[in-house]
């Protein structure tokens, strides 16, 4: 039987921890451990996480001096020993069957690096809801390495649910660790790292519930969308200025992903001029200095290329955002 690690960083997120946790130990046809990693709480955190730790298969670590997300993520990448290895907030939550149906595509092929599915999303404190069971085996679609960056250049944003990640351990000890200058795209500098050494599985499924609340880590993102955009091009530059540069035509997709993110705040411009956002005028600003092109002919292309661009639209004409706590549009 396979075996995953999980790592569950906590901040006082104790109202939420007992739910995560319970998710990941009752998923089945896989051997588990879990290792909750609190940043002195001030909460009841753990007191939970030690009333969890009554489980055999969950390991605490207890901090009396927060030391921040990083310090916790790559902790846990230390720690790992498992086939494979899950990194998930304690706000969040698996679906039943979640971790087999990502691993049996993982065994059935060595070479993939991770594999990720789609999520529901819960707001606030409300319970995780009654989803249907989820085919096994899940549909699934295999991206190439090369194809599956190239996608994050070319729109300047990963549309992937954080929890619903399952990677291939020995291919995260080969990547390494988060770093700690990226502290907002940190994940999605390290999914492209991942990605140089496998393709990717993306399962056709839900996978992982995603939970949204004030105390989220990405909140400010989503008031600031220009501050998500400056992140994400962070990442990328990170990405090309370290492993990244490596790629054959590094060059080429370097410009590609500035291009994509130039293309992305144009779009995002147009969506603050149209709800009168003053935010807009700055989005724009980010977009011409990035690709002079964008003030001539706008983008379409980039909405052609967007997998959601109909829903997104559909979503503003009713009158309501669209945004998500792990990847915002």
């Amino acid at each position: 039987m396979a075996s995953i690690d999980v790592v569950v960083p906590n901040y006082n997120y104790g109202r939420y921890l007992r739910a995560c946790v319970e998710s990941i130990l009752n998923q089945e046809a896989v051997t588990i451990r879990v290792l909750i990693i609190d940043n002195a709480s001030s909460d009841d955190s753990a007191e939970i996480a030690r009333s969890l730790a009554k489980d055999n298969r969950v390991e605490l670590v207890l901090r009396t001096e927060n030391l921040g997300t990083h310090a916790s993520f790559n902790q846990g990448i230390d720690w790992a020993e498992a086939d494979y290895f899950l990194l998930m907030f304690s706000d969040d939550f698996l679906v039943p069957g979640a971790l087999k149906r990502a691993i049996d595509i993982m065994e059935a092929d060595r070479s993939i690096a991770f594999a990720y599915g789609r999520d529901v999303s819960v707001r606030g404190s409300a319970a995780i809801p009654q989803i249907p069971p989820q085919p096994d085996p899940a549909p699934f679609r295999l991206h190439e390495s090369r194809a599956f960056i190239k996608r994050f250049c070319r729109l300047g944003v990963f549309q992937i649910p954080g929890p619903s990640i399952v990677v291939r351990t020995s291919v995260q000890k080969r990547v390494g660790h988060y770093r700690t200058e990226l502290p907002h795209s940190d994940d999605y500098e390290v999914w492209l790292r991942l990605a140089m050494h496998g393709p990717v599985a993306e399962l056709d499924c839900i996978q992982a519930g995603i939970r949204s609340h004030d105390a989220n880590r990405s909140t400010e993102l989503w008031a600031h969308q220009i501050q998500h955009i400056l992140h994400t091009a962070a990442a990328a530059k990170s990405f090309f200025d370290h492993e990244g540069g490596n790629m054959e035509g590094s060059r080429a997709m370097r410009r590609l992903a500035q291009r994509g993110i130039a293309n992305r705040a144009y779009w995002s411009g147009v969506s603050h001029l149209i709800r009168r956002d003053g935010e807009a005028a700055d989005l724009f600003k980010l977009a011409f200095r990035l690709s002079p092109a964008t003030a001539l002919i706008p983008p379409v292309g980039y909405l052609v290329n967007r997998p959601d661009t109909l829903r997104r639209i559909g979503s503003f004409l009713a009158g309501r955002g669209v945004a998500s706590k792990r990847y915002v549009s």
